[in-house]
């Protein structure tokens, strides 16, 4: 069983592969883009994570989402009501990078 494991969309993306339940690769997109706290698809992590393993991603059986992002919007948004009027600039900061 090969399952992939993604991070993304928020601060510190990463992917992480375990094969029979072992971990073989597991990498932060950061070191790759050398972008701290890099929250973008991690495009490179999952591609270091299936070179190490030696596989293409036709050989996976599952590939697996740490977060979702409604839920992830659901906790930006109650964080930022919690704390209204203080939190509206990090609130105006969160929500270009959830949308994208």
């Amino acid at each position: 069983m090969k399952i992939l494991g993604i991070s993304a969309y928020y601060h510190d993306s990463a992917a992480a592969l375990l094969v029979d339940g072992d971990l073989v690769a597991a990498a932060q997109e950061e070191r790759f883009t050398r972008l701290k706290h890099d929250p973008d698809f991690p495009r490179h992590a999952i591609r270091y994570c299936l070179e190490r393993a030696g596989l293409e991603p036709n050989d996976l059986d599952h590939i697996v989402f740490y977060d979702k992002p409604f839920v992830k919007f659901e906790r930006i948004l109650a964080s930022a009501l919690a704390h209204f009027p203080r939190s509206f600039p990090q609130f105006m900061r969160a929500v270009p990078l959830w949308l994208k």
